[in-house]
């Protein structure tokens, strides 16, 4: 009897212990919201607070040298920009054109970045003599700014002297120079060789930190199974490294749907390269319109959060699923 009335109160859960438990919990929680407080209200200060007037003056008519001077339009900025007549010239078909050029840079620009970024990052995880000094020079295109790249590019694609030309004529492959910058049929594919150019070691970067976790007894496994170069690859790195390659590419897709800089000073925002950030611009700078600029502007953030909200919920899904 007194065995069991003893294993029966060793089993009782102690409430005090327990109160102690999530005492300690709930004051670990208040000390991170306490710590983290200052980091929120800077981020809001920066990002949100625009991020709301952006949004406000989307439905109003406000203009640029007079943005307090408005009134209120709902959503007729938006539905010019679909589907109206504006400045002088067709929104819609101006608003298409800049959608089209930033979706179709974005493809091929972050295609091409995964492709030869996992080539660089595979043939840097190998070890050579000298492996630190490539991997250092690696960096460097990354490090440039986003307008000397452009500049940069801007001379190399030049029809009459530049360097393009130069070597595809020597190598036999073009007849005449072209006009990379001024043709619209090679414009933008002008912008996706230089923006490769410069993002090419953020992808390498990543997905190299990725392959240096991959345990290599799993390589020495499969060697002593038979599997081939592609069979381990297909198996062992490409899953292992798909987490960083997911978060790499969200990266670089929401800079690409972004991209301004580098089309405005390359090609002078010309209506062939035209993004949607440069849409955004014209409409606020060159229109003076404030409320269209801000409608596109927040078309633009609704786009890039979508599409980063649908790959974070994809790649869940996937791990739910494993």
């Amino acid at each position: 009897m007194d065995t069991t009335i003893h294993t029966s109160s060793a089993k009782k859960p102690s409430k005090v212990g327990d109160k102690k438990k999530f005492s300690l919990q709930e004051k670990r929680a208040r000390s991170a919201y306490f710590l983290v407080a200052p980091a929120l209200i800077l981020l809001f200060g920066v990002a949100g607070w625009p991020l709301i007037r952006t949004f406000f003056y989307s439905f109003t008519d406000a203009a640029l040298d007079a943005p307090d001077d408005y009134s209120f339009v709902g959503f007729e900025n938006y539905f010019t920009m679909f589907e109206g007549e504006a400045y002088g010239v067709l929104a819609d078909a101006l608003w298409w054109q800049a959608v089209g050029n930033t979706l179709w840079f974005t493809f091929w620009s972050v295609s091409f970045e995964l492709v030869l970024g996992l080539l660089f990052a595979l043939l840097m995880n190998q070890k050579f003599k000298g492996q630190g000094l490539i991997r250092a020079a690696i960096l460097v295109p990354w490090a440039i700014p986003t307008i000397v790249t452009a500049k940069m590019w801007g001379w190399m694609f030049h029809d009459q002297y530049g360097v393009i030309n130069h070597v595809l004529t020597f190598l036999g492959l073009i007849d005449e120079k072209l006009a990379w910058i001024a043709e619209p049929d090679l414009s933008m594919w002008a912008v996706v060789f230089a923006d490769v150019w410069k993002t090419i070691p953020f992808m390498a970067l990543m997905l190299l930190a990725a392959l240096q976790t991959v345990p290599a007894d799993l390589y020495e496994a499969a060697r002593v199974d038979g599997a081939t170069a592609w069979q381990r690859f297909w198996r062992i790195t490409l899953p292992l490294i798909m987490p960083a390659m997911v978060v790499a590419l969200i990266f670089r897709i929401m800079d690409a749907l972004r991209v301004f800089d580098l089309i405005y000073v390359l090609t002078s925002n010309s209506e062939a390269t035209i993004s949607i950030s440069g849409y955004a611009r014209d409409q606020i700078i060159s229109y003076q319109e404030m409320g269209a600029g801000s409608a596109a502007s927040v078309l633009v953030f609704m786009l890039v959060a979508g599409i980063a909200v649908s790959f974070l919920y994809a790649s869940r899904m996937h791990k739910l699923e494993d």
